[in-house]
C-alpha cells in the first residue's frame, strides 16, 4: 500500500526562533506555531475558536532565514511532513512519544502590524535542507526569465 506524508500549516509563530547548528554545520531551529480554527456554534449563537499548538522543525539555509527574520507572532506557511519522535523519559522511565512537523518549506506572510520581517520580501519562500536528503539543497532557480518557452 502506498503512503503519503505531507502538511500544509498556516499559522502564528508562539516564540522567536533560535538557530542552533549541529556538529556538522547544518542550521536547525525549533518554532512553535499556534493554528487558529474558528467557526459559528449555531446551539450557543455565538463564534467560536480554538487554537492548536504545533512544533515545526526546519533544517538548513531554511532555519537560518527563519533566524534571522521570523519573530514571535509573524505569520508563516510551512509545507512538510509529520514526524514521530519517541524516547525514555529518564526519570520515570516509561516511554514517550510526541508528533511533530518537519517543515521542507517556508513562506513568510506579509505582517498587519508592521515590524518584523526585515528586508525580505513578504510571501518569499525557501526550502529546507533535511539530514535524510543528504544535504542537499535545491537551488530554486529554473530557466532565466529570458529563456522561458512561452
Amino acid at each position: 500500500m502506498a503512503s503519503f506524508n505531507k502538511v500544509i500549516l498556516m499559522g502564528n509563530l508562539t516564540r522567536d526562533p533560535e538557530v542552533r547548528y549541529t556538529s556538522s554545520g547544518t542550521a536547525v531551529t525549533e518554532v512553535g506555531l499556534a493554528v487558529n480554527r474558528t467557526w459559528f456554534d449555531k446551539q450557543a449563537n455565538e463564534r467560536r475558536e480554538e487554537v492548536t499548538f504545533v512544533d515545526v522543525t526546519l533544517w538548513g539555509r531554511t532555519a537560518e532565514v527563519a533566524g534571522e527574520y521570523l519573530a514571535k507572532g509573524r505569520g508563516v506557511l510551512i509545507e512538510g511532513r509529520l514526524q514521530l519522535d519517541q524516547w525514555d523519559d529518564k526519570e520515570t522511565g516509561q516511554k514517550r512519544s510526541k508528533l511533530k512537523v518537519v517543515g521542507d518549506s517556508m513562506t513568510m506572510l506579509p505582517s498587519g502590524g508592521g515590524g518584523g520581517g526585515g528586508p525580505r520580501p513578504a510571501g518569499a519562500s525557501t526550502q529546507a535542507s533535511t539530514p535524510d536528503q543528504g544535504g542537499f539543497e535545491p537551488s530554486g532557480g529554473g530557466a532565466p526569465h529570458d529563456e522561458v518557452p512561452f
